[in-house]
């Protein structure tokens, strides 16, 4: 088998490829290492890579392997870490110059999990700085292009998780999401983006312990692989006070749910969202592709009350509780986005703050109450096709202007205030001929029925070469000559190295 078509196999094939020895860990690293070196320099998706760290992790991997003694589900697997995310030896840079010499000295628990199972860390992914909103571009690594033109934005803030499994950099990636960060960039990307429930996958480090607004969460190519990872990084921890006990086998027994018993609810806005009307177009043609299949497929209403103004509210109050004194202490050492949240949070009053947490329990009982009578809801994950990475977002959609740098977001980050969780799955291209991501929401806690529900429609979508996951033309990505660090800044006097040789530092 070849190093590239290594590259490219699930990562389900790839550990039932160790298993039947027909390849080895240490084969599939070198494989990734290649397509890095061959496909990464024109997305400019990765950030820190230990290529010596991984190879020694490979080899022990091999070894295990060849005894059948592996170490667990993801053994000898090769995976990217969002840069907000500690890998320990790694740098987590968060995209921002205050953190460009900052090498972890312990693994996030999410990451610690990974490692528990086998899986072998060989990359940092690209975010915005501090990850504030849905371009991937900072003034450390530079911008991630997009795998079908790299003079467009990947999305964000997991746009490096989502550009490097486009292009089979790697077999798995971890992300994180608030206002649509796992689902914006897979939507943009061609790739699937799961937010779970807020009880699922412990989050310790989030500031805010007892706000729903901000998971973790796995990304991947498809449904199989997703379900692969979800499997490892499930699970309580004390520190996070929203993770529910489960079992360790919560999600070892999720099969595709018969269509032909799924009751399908679709909005093409969430309630008035300004939506380009291509985008609108194009889903249009999802939901008619769609409909013939299931019990049941009807429009229904969204408007769950004051979302922006909540959400608003809510995601000041995050950043100020994450930034405010840091800000207050070296403002110069912030980009404009985590400026525009700190003063917005420092503008609002104990009423305000009353208000949106009472908003959103209201907005989440009249979410349940649609979901009564539909097992999910579908709609557009993005409102416009990808733009140039250049611009932090689109001025205006639709005719309407965006008011603040993360409002073209609101069709994810509505759906993230009932707690519920939600998927993204490859749908095929839009009107400019870029990916189309297809946005399910499911019920509060029903993780299950809605893993369940997007394996169904994963399989209708890809039966048919219109809705099919698209893919990038590596030829053309190999030929562009874009130039993605155009916005890197070099670093101060004792700033430290930007160039990831801190990466393979150990500590």
């Amino acid at each position: 088998m070849s190093t590239s078509s290594l590259a490219e196999l699930p990562a389900r094939d790839l550990v039932a490829g160790f298993a039947a020895r027909r390849f080895t860990p240490s084969d599939v690293v070198e494989a990734c290492l290649a397509r890095i070196a061959d496909l990464g320099p024109s997305i400019n998706a990765l950030t820190a890579i230990d290529a010596e760290g991984a190879r020694v992790a490979a080899r022990a991997s091999d070894a295990r392997w060849a005894a059948g003694t592996p170490l667990g589900p993801l053994d000898g697997l090769p995976i990217g870490v969002k840069d907000l995310q500690d890998a320990a030896g790694f740098l987590t840079t968060h995209g921002s110059p205050r953190f460009r010499a900052n090498v972890a000295r312990a693994d996030l628990l999410m990451v610690s999990r990974l490692r528990a199972a086998g899986s072998i860390v060989l990359a940092k992914t690209n975010v915005p700085e501090f990850g504030a909103g849905g371009n991937s571009r900072n003034p450390v690594w530079g911008a991630t292009g997009n795998p079908f033109d790299p003079r467009l934005l990947a999305g964000g803030s997991s746009g490096g998780s989502a550009a490097a499994l486009a292009v089979d950099l790697l077999p798995l990636c971890t992300g994180s999401d608030t206002g649509g960060s796992l689902r914006l960039p897979a939507a943009l990307c061609g790739i699937v983006g799961y937010r779970p429930s807020a009880d699922v996958v412990a989050h310790p480090a989030r500031p805010l312990g007892w706000s729903t607004i901000s998971v973790l969460g796995p990304m991947a190519r498809d449904m199989d692989d997703l379900l692969l990872m979800l499997r490892v990084i499930q699970g309580q921890d004390p520190d996070d006070p929203l993770s529910s006990p489960a079992p360790a086998n919560r999600f070892a027994h999720v099969d595709a749910r018969p269509l032909g018993t799924l009751r399908v609810g679709y909005s093409e806005d969430f309630g008035g969202v300004p939506v380009d009307p291509g985008i609108r177009e194009t889903f249009r043609s999802r939901i008619a592709a769609i409909a013939p299949h299931v019990a049941e497929c009807r429009e229904i209403d969204m408007a769950l009350g004051d979302m922006d103004r909540t959400f608003d509210i809510l995601r000041a109050e995050s950043f100020l509780a994450a930034f405010g004194k840091a800000y207050a202490d070296a403002p110069e050492t912030f980009g404009p986005h985590i400026a525009a949240n700190v003063k917005l949070g420092e503008g609002f009053t104990l009423a305000d703050r009353a208000w949106a947490h009472a908003e959103q329990t209201r907005i989440l009982r009249a979410f349940n109450a649609r979901m009564r009578d539909v097992d999910v809801v579908l709609m557009p994950t993005v409102p416009v096709s990808p733009f140039p990475w250049s611009d932090h977002y689109p001025a205006e959609i639709d005719g309407r202007k965006m008011d603040i740098y993360y409002r073209w977001l609101a069709l994810t980050y509505r759906g993230s205030l009932s707690g519920g969780p939600a998927l993204t799955l490859p749908a095929g291209r839009d009107h400019a001929g870029m990916p189309f991501g297809l946005q399910v929401l499911g019920p509060v806690r029903s993780d299950e029925g809605l893993l369940s529900a997007g394996l169904a429609l994963e399989s209708l979508l890809a039966a048919s070469p219109g809705t099919a996951r698209p893919r990038p033309d590596l030829e053309r990505l190999r030929a562009s000559r874009v130039d993605l660090t155009s916005i890197v800044t070099h670093p101060a006097a004792g700033e430290g190295p930007g160039d990831g040789t801190a990466a393979v530092t150990a500590v």
